[in-house]
C-alpha cells in the first residue's frame, strides 16, 4: 500500500487491487490537506428509519497499527445537540484536527486510533449533517429517541462493516454524554438477550459528564463560589433557597436571580476552561442570554449551554472547514456542487429537548451489575461540569472503595487524583477543562489506553 501526495489531497494507491474495505463505498479518499496516514477512514450516512428519510453521518477511523485486534469505540459529543465530528474527532482525540488558520487540518500525535478503532456519530438527527425528511421528528428529539437512533445506527453500521460484529465495543463521551453514554449501554446490555442482536459492550467512559441534574446544579455553584467566580452573599442565597431537588426550582424568585447571577459572571470567561483567555469578538454567548428563562418557561432542570472551549476560536476554525465544498465531498455528505448548511451545535436542539433524565445513577448501578466497566474523569478547571458536581454525583451511589483517594502519574508528573470503587474508576485531570484532551492530550490518551486494558492509571512516578 502507498500514499501519493499531491499539492492539497491525498489518497490510497492499493497495488495489490481492490480489498472489501479498500473498495468500500463510503471510504475517504480525497480530504483535502490531510496529512499522509497509513490507516483508513470512513465516512457517510446510515439510515435509521427508512420511512422518515432519518439519516446520521458518522466518520470512523481505523486504529494507526493492527485494527482487526483492536477494539471499536463509539464516541459521542452532548450539548445536546453539539456534533461529535466537530469536538471529539477534530478538536480533541481524532487523527486529524482542525488547524488554527480555520480551513486546514493538522495529524494529531496523540489521537485516541493510537489504541482503538474510533467510530465518532453526529446525533440526534439535527446535529451536524445528520438529518431527517420528516420534520415532525425533530418535535420528539430527547434521551430516548437519541438512545433508540444511535443503536440501530449501530446494528445498520455494522451492515456496512461485518468484520466488527463481533469485536469488543467500548462507548466514550463527555458532557451530555454523560447520559447520551449510559442509556445507550443500558439499550444494548437490555437487548443483548436476543443473540442476534448482540453486542461485546466491555465498558463506557466518560469525561466531566451530566449525571445527576441535581447534584450538577449543586456543584456548579459550589464550584463557582470556590474558584472566587461569585460572591459570598450570592452563594449563601443559592443554599438557602435552592432545591435542586425539586421540580419546581425555578419558582423560588430569590434562588432563580442568585442562579442566573452564577451564569451571568461566568459569560465573562470561559465557563468550560476557567483561566484561559476568551475569543474577543465571538458573539457566541449572546445566544445564552436568556437561557434561564427559557428553562424556567420548560420547567426544565438541565444546565445551559454556554459556548466556549480550550482555545475559544477553535468552533470557528471548525465551521469554516466543514462549510468547504470540497470537504463536504470527500466526507460523501454533498455532490460537490452545493454545500449544506453545518453548525458545531444546533441550540435549537438543546431548547427544544422534550426528554431528559434527571439522573442516570440507576443506569450506572445496573451496567455495575451487569459487570460493565465504568470509568468517569473529570478536569479540574471546568465550571460547566464541575468536579464537584461528579464527586458528590459518584458519592449518591454509596459505592464501597476499593482503592483510595491518591495521585496518579503520567510522564513523572501528577496528572490528577484517582479513587476506584466497586465497580466504578473516578478520576481527575490536573489543570484540565471541560474537554480534557484538548488541555492534557498525552495523558489522557496513556488514560484511555489503561481504561480499555482494563489497569488502574499509573500510580508511579517512575
Amino acid at each position: 500500500m502507498h500514499r501519493v501526495t499531491g499539492e492539497r489531497h491525498w489518497r490510497w494507491r492499493d497495488e495489490n487491487g481492490p480489498s472489501s474495505l479498500g473498495n468500500h463505498e463510503d471510504l475517504v479518499t480525497d480530504l483535502p490537506g490531510q496529512p499522509p496516514v497509513d490507516f483508513r477512514h470512513y465516512a457517510g450516512y446510515i439510515t435509521v428509519n427508512e420511512n422518515n428519510g432519518r439519516a446520521l453521518f458518522y466518520w470512523f477511523y481505523e486504529a494507526m497499527s493492527q485494527p482487526d485486534e483492536k477494539p471499536l469505540v463509539l464516541w459521542l459529543n452532548g450539548g445536546p445537540g453539539c456534533s461529535s465530528v466537530g469536538y471529539g474527532a477534530t478538536q480533541e482525540i481524532g487523527p486529524f484536527l482542525v488547524d488554527t488558520d480555520g480551513r486546514g487540518i493538522k495529524f494529531n500525535n496523540f489521537s485516541w486510533n493510537k489504541e482503538a478503532n474510533m467510530l465518532f456519530l453526529e446525533s440526534p438527527i439535527g446535529v451536524g449533517f445528520s438529518y431527517s425528511n420528516t420534520s415532525i421528528d425533530y418535535d420528539n428529539l430527547g434521551d430516548e429517541f437519541t438512545a433508540n437512533d444511535t443503536y440501530t445506527f449501530l446494528h445498520k453500521w455494522y451492515l456496512k462493516f461485518p468484520s466488527y460484529r463481533k469485536r469488543v465495543f467500548y462507548i466514550a463521551g463527555e458532557s451530555y454524554a454523560g447520559k447520551y453514554v449510559p442509556e445507550l449501554a443500558e439499550l444494548i446490555h437490555d437487548n443483548n438477550k436476543d443473540p442476534s442482536l448482540y453486542i461485546q459492550l466491555n465498558g463506557i467512559l466518560l469525561g466531566n459528564p451530566e449525571t445527576y441534574d441535581a447534584e450538577d446544579w449543586r456543584g456548579m455553584v459550589d464550584y463557582a463560589w470556590s474558584h472566587a467566580v461569585v460572591s459570598d452573599e450570592t452563594h449563601k442565597i443559592i443554599t438557602e433557597t435552592c432545591d435542586f431537588k425539586s421540580s419546581d426550582i425555578w419558582s423560588n424568585e430569590d434562588c432563580s436571580e442568585a442562579v442566573d447571577e452564577v451564569l451571568k459572571q461566568y459569560k465573562e470567561i470561559d465557563i468550560y476552561s476557567l483561566y484561559t483567555p476568551v475569543c474577543i469578538g465571538d458573539t457566541a454567548s449572546s445566544d445564552d442570554k436568556s437561557v434561564l428563562k427559557i428553562m424556567m418557561k420548560r420547567k426544565s432542570n438541565m444546565i445551559p449551554r454556554i459556548l466556549g472551549g480550550f482555545d475559544p476560536c477553535l468552533d470557528g476554525y471548525a465551521n469554516a472547514f466543514y462549510h468547504r465544498l470540497d470537504v463536504q465531498k470527500a466526507l460523501h455528505v454533498s455532490d460537490g456542487h452545493r454545500a449544506k448548511n453545518w453548525s458545531i451545535c444546533n441550540m435549537d436542539i438543546f431548547y427544544s429537548w422534550a426528554d431528559t433524565k434527571p439522573s442516570v445513577l440507576p443506569i450506572y448501578q445496573n451496567l455495575i451489575a451487569a459487570g460493565i466497566r465504568i470509568w468517569v474523569y473529570s478536569g479540574d478547571t471546568d465550571g460547566r461540569v464541575p468536579v464537584l458536581s461528579t464527586r458528590y454525583s459518584i458519592s449518591a451511589l454509596g459505592l464501597p472503595i476499593t482503592k483510595a483517594w491518591r495521585p496518579w502519574y503520567h510522564e513523572k508528573q501528577v496528572s490528577g487524583w484517582v479513587e476506584e470503587y466497586e465497580g466504578l474508576t473516578f478520576a481527575t485531570f490536573r489543570g484540565a477543562g471541560h474537554a480534557v484532551p484538548c488541555f492534557k492530550p498525552s495523558s489522557s490518551l496513556a488514560f484511555f489506553s489503561a481504561f480499555l486494558q482494563g489497569e488502574s492509571p499509573s500510580s508511579s512516578r517512575y
